[in-house]
C-alpha cells in the first residue's frame, strides 16, 4: 500500500511507541502525540495533551498543513486509576474519563472534517477487554473503555458512507509501563472495608499485566488494520484465557459473569 499519513496519540511509550516505530519502519509518515517533547529519527513527535481541545486542533491543523491530509488516526492515549468506585474523587474521575474517553473524542472530532473532505480515512480506537466487562477496582477505567465501545460503534454507522472506516482494538494484559504508572486511590487503600481486598486484587492485576504479552504484538495487529480496506469493528488481542472470557460473556447471565469476576479477582 502507498505510505499513509498517521497520527498516534500516547506515542511516547507502550503500545503507542511500539506502533509508531513499526509503522514508521514500514515507510509511513507517523506523527506521535505525547505530553512531553521526544526526539526520534523517523517519528515526528508533537507535544499535545489530548484533553485540551485547542491543543488537539492545533496539532491536527499542523499535520494537515504539512502533509495535506490525514489517512489514519490511532487513538491510543490512556491511563489507569485503581480504587473503589464509591471512593473515587471528582478529580480522579475527570482525569480518567477525560484522558481515555474525551481524548479519543477530541481527536476524532478534529480529524473527521479532513477525512470527510478526502472521502477516505481510518480511525483505530484503543479500547480494552476492560471495555467488554467491568473490572473490579478499575471501574472508571472500564467505564471509559465502555464509552469508547459505544462511541466507536455509533461513529462507524455515521461515517462509513464517507469512506471512513472505524475500528477498535481491545487488548488484554500486556507488559507495558501502564502497570507502573497506574494511580491508586489512597482513600481506598486506607479504607477498612475496601483496603485489604483492593491490595489483594491489585496484586493479581499487576501480576497478570507484568506477565502479559509484549506491546509489539499489539503493534503488529494495528499495522495489519492499517493495511485492511475493511477492518473488523472489534479486534480482541489477548491470551487464550482472556479471549475466551470475552466469548463466554456473550452467553452467560449478568449475575454469572459478576460471580466469575469476583472469583477471579478474589473480591
Amino acid at each position: 500500500m502507498k505510505p499513509q499519513i498517521i497520527i498516534i496519540t500516547g506515542a511516547s511509550s507502550g503500545f503507542g511507541k511500539a506502533t509508531a516505530e513499526l509503522l514508521s519502519s514500514q515507510g509511513h509518515t507517523v506523527y506521535g502525540l505525547c505530553r512531553r517533547p521526544v526526539d526520534h529519527p523517523r517519528i515526528k513527535y508533537l507535544t499535545c495533551d489530548v484533553r485540551d481541545r485547542s491543543q488537539v486542533g492545533a496539532v491536527v491543523a499542523r499535520v494537515v498543513e504539512e502533509q495535506g491530509r490525514v489517512d489514519v488516526l490511532v487513538n491510543n492515549a490512556g491511563m489507569g486509576i485503581g480504587g473503589a468506585l464509591e471512593l473515587a474523587t471528582e478529580e480522579e474521575i475527570d482525569l480518567q474519563m477525560g484522558t481515555n474517553f474525551m481524548g479519543c473524542v477530541n481527536l476524532c472530532q478534529a480529524v473527521l472534517p479532513h477525512m470527510r473532505r478526502q472521502r477516505a480515512g481510518k480511525i483505530i480506537n484503543l479500547s480494552s477487554v476492560g471495555g467488554l466487562m467491568g473490572l473490579p477496582y478499575q471501574g472508571f477505567y472500564s467505564a471509559s473503555k465502555f464509552a469508547i465501545e459505544g462511541f466507536s460503534e455509533a461513529l462507524a454507522a455515521e461515517v462509513t458512507r464517507f469512506g471512513i472506516r472505524v475500528c477498535m482494538v481491545e487488548p488484554g494484559d500486556f507488559a507495558t509501563g501502564f502497570t507502573a504508572s497506574r494511580r491508586n486511590s489512597q482513600a481506598t487503600l486506607d479504607d477498612a472495608d475496601y483496603g485489604p481486598v483492593f491490595r489483594r486484587t491489585l496484586g493479581l492485576i499487576e501480576k497478570e499485566e507484568n506477565g502479559g504479552l509484549q506491546p509489539e504484538v499489539l503493534a503488529r495487529r494495528i499495522a495489519r488494520l492499517v493495511e485492511k480496506k475493511r477492518p473488523p469493528l472489534r479486534n480482541v488481542v489477548a491470551n487464550l484465557e482472556q479471549w475466551l472470557s470475552t466469548v463466554i460473556k456473550r452467553v452467560l447471565s449478568g449475575n454469572q459473569m459478576v460471580a466469575i469476576l469476583r472469583d477471579y479477582y478474589k473480591c
